[in-house]
């Protein structure tokens, strides 16, 4: 299997999509009452968050050096 690179932000993503999709599997199951305009601020927050993990992330990873970049020839 092909190794890929780590991207938090993505895994921040779909964790607080995945926690929306449980609130609204909650609230059609009958198992609590959810209004409607409350899993939107929850995304937002979550894509928000994603994107400044994201951009953590590429800062961090250009400021040690990217590991996928060959190193140049010896002459």
């Amino acid at each position: 299997m092909l190794r890929h690179e780590f991207q938090p932000g993505r895994l921040v993503a779909g964790a607080f999509l995945t926690i929306a999709g449980i609130v609204y599997a909650g609230d059609a199951g009958d198992a609590w009452e959810t209004p409607w305009f409350t899993v939107i601020p929850l995304v937002i927050g979550g894509l928000c968050l994603a994107g400044a993990t994201a951009l953590l992330a590429r800062s961090i990873r250009k400021h040690r050096g990217s590991p996928q970049t060959p190193p140049p020839p010896r002459p």
